[in-house]
């Protein structure tokens, strides 16, 4: 499923998309969460800083 969704980003406008994974640790359990999404580039900033939160 993977390969299929880079494969269509690739035809049109999808370079212009980054896939972002962001890592935060619960000081609650000490467990990792993730989130990640495709991002437009000019985004990528605010998208972190907003999953940091």
């Amino acid at each position: 499923m993977a390969k299929k969704s880079v494969a269509s980003l690739q035809k049109g406008g999808g370079k212009e998309f980054t896939k972002v994974v962001v890592t935060t640790k619960s000081a609650k359990t000490g467990a990792y969460t993730f989130k990640e999404g495709m991002v437009h580039n000019d985004k990528v900033k605010e998208f972190v800083a907003e999953a940091a939160k």
